[in-house]
Parts: C-alpha cells; structure tokens; sequence
C-alpha cells in the first residue's frame, strides 16, 4: 500500500494489539493513542497538521477502539473532505455508543459482537495473509476484551491486560514511538507463553524479566530495572532536547510533561547535558518541579513563575493558569508563553 498511515487506538490492551497488528502489515506509519473526550479531538488536529505539512498525498487515517460522538465523526468528515491531500477514513470499533455515527459514515464499520482487535484482524488478514500467525492473540485480547469468561483464554487474556495497563515506563506523549515499540515488544514476548501448561502464570512471573529485556537492549550492564529505564529515558531526552529546549531570562532548559521520578532524571539530564541550566516538568495537575545544575537559582524561578519555591538546584510551585493539552508542542508553546512573562500565575 502507498499511503502513509496514520493509526490511532485506544490506551489499553485492545487498543494496543489492534496497532500491534497493523506494524506488521504496514511500513509507513505512525502510532497515536487516545482516552475519550478531547483528547481524541487534539491527536486528530495533531494528524491532520502532519498530513498538510507531509510532501506525499495519499494517506490512510485508521481508527480502532474508539467510538466518536456525532459531532466528532461530522468534523473527521469535514475535514477529510476539505484537505488538500487524499485521505481515506477508516473506523473499526464494537462500542454500542457509536451506533448511530455507524448508520450516518460508511468508513465508520461497528461490530458489537467481538474486541476491536479481532475486527481490525478479519478486516486486514484476507489481504495480509502474514498476520494469521498472531491468531491466538487475537483470539486471548477477544476473551478478555468481551470478558467471555468461560473461555479458555480468559486468564491469559488478564494477565496480558495488565501487562500492557502496567507498562507507562516510556511517556506516551513525550515518546510515542519508543512508547509504541514497548508495547509491541511485550505483546511479542507474551506469545511465548501462550500455549505453555500454565502459560498464564509463567507469564505473570516473566513480566519482570521482560521488561528489563527491552531496556538491556539499549545498555551494555545489566542494572535494576528503574535504574535500565531511567538511563532510556535520560538518553531519550538528551536525543530530542534540542525540540524540547525553554529558555527562561538568557538560561536554556529542557521541558518534560508527567516525566516523573524528576530528582533522579533531572539531575542525570542535567549531568549529561552541561549545556542545559535547568530542568522543567510539568504535570497534568498544573504543578512544576525544578533541578538546576548551578547556574541559576530555580528557587528564585520557581517564587516568579508559580508562587512557589525550595532550593537553588531544586523546587516547585503551581501555574494556576496552565491549560492542560495532549499534545506536546502545545503545552511547550504555553510554558515559554509563561517563562517569557506573557502568561501571569494568577492565584
């Protein structure tokens, strides 16, 4: 297929192995994922804003494990119509709330009787015959998804839905491809033990393991496993720190988003990256956390920008007037709005 694909799912264990499906069927494409609300609203925008600024003209826009309102489903239309590019729409879900979008869009194909995974697998595995080998996932994602208990795969399917609800390691936003990969990573070494005696279990055990064989990849010494991701992700940031760079009075920093474990990360980056003077995150609860390396006083930073404060390598505060996104490059745009002055912390 010569089209760009754009696939977009839902955030757990159904949403993920119907994008689990699709790496192996297509080449070119990106991976997006979503809650509801409008959450699904900022990734289409963010899809569609790539699309403009792609160089080629044909593309795929595929849906799974989300239903949209009407009033989704009619701006997806609009905007599939009025692009300047050739899009093709496609939707595959089983939620009975997206019945009457179903009736009104016929790219919108529901099925209230299976897990998105096995409709987007019966959808794609008469033309891409290569998938047919991932047929007991689709078939333990299905038992667990519709929750048909008295299957024999039910407990499978438990153990690979937390695998996957337990797996944040990597931030879906900051990180969508290394996030992607993760995720696929798991879903591959899970068929392992699918057909063991006891494979549930084994599996349930193998988690651990697993995880740290995904990060192992990456490091020559085996470490623990917090220790294996935060250098990942410690290396992440300072591949991608010149897109993520703030500046605040003449001092450039790196800006993060729910990064976590903050101290330990930030103070890494920071050791790494002598040409970095601060590091920033933000979380979804309007707070800030702040390292420094000693060449400014982030405390002082802290008390100005969010009535907050601390030490000179390290503090925090609130920005009260903070609109949380789901998309990276907007909450960037806003935090320099804010680190340049033009946004005010009012209480």
């Amino acid at each position: 297929m010569d089209k760009k694909v754009y696939h977009l799912s839902h955030t757990d264990l159904d949403g993920y192995a119907c994008q689990f499906l699709t790496s192996k069927i297509f080449k070119d494409i990106e991976f997006y994922n979503s809650n509801y609300g409008n959450e699904i609203d900022e990734k289409l925008q963010e899809i569609f804003n790539k699309i403009e600024k792609s160089d080629k003209e044909n593309f795929l826009i595929l849906i799974t494990d989300l239903n949209l309102t009407m009033d989704q489903a009619k701006s997806l239309d609009e905007k599939q119509k009025q692009a300047s590019k050739k899009i093709e729409l496609l939707l595959l879900d089983h939620h009975i709330s997206g019945e009457e979008c179903a009736k009104e869009f016929e790219w919108y194909h529901l099925d209230t009787t299976k897990s998105a995974t096995k409709i987007t697998y019966e959808y794609f595995v008469k033309d891409y015959k290569d998938i047919e080998k991932y047929a007991d996932l689709v078939e333990i994602v299905n038992a667990i998804d519709i929750w048909l208990k008295e299957d024999e795969r039910f407990e499978m399917g438990k153990v690979c839905m937390r695998l996957i609800k337990d797996s944040n390691e990597i931030n879906r936003m900051l990180f969508p491809t290394e996030h992607s990969e993760y995720k696929f990573f798991l879903l591959e070494k899970a068929q392992e033990f699918f057909n063991a005696h006891k494979g549930n279990i084994k599996l349930e055990e193998a988690i651990h393991a697993i995880k740290k064989e995904f990060f192992r990849k990456y490091q020559k010494e085996d470490d623990t496993l917090d220790n294996l991701v935060s250098k990942f992700i410690v290396a992440l940031l300072t591949k991608n720190k010149d897109k993520m760079s703030v500046t605040y009075k003449g001092h450039k920093g790196i800006l993060t988003y729910n990064i976590g474990n903050t101290s330990v990360i930030g103070n890494d980056f920071l050791t790494q990256n002598e040409d970095f003077d601060f590091f920033m995150d933000v979380t979804s609860r309007k707070t800030i956390s702040l390292r420094a390396n000693g060449n400014i006083d982030v405390s002082l930073m802290a008390q100005e920008i969010a009535g907050g404060g601390g030490h000179k390598n390290a503090s925090g505060g609130k920005l009260n007037n903070f609109k949380d996104s789901f998309v990276y490059d907007n909450i960037k745009s806003q935090i320099q709005d804010i680190l340049n002055g033009k946004v005010e912390n009012n209480a």
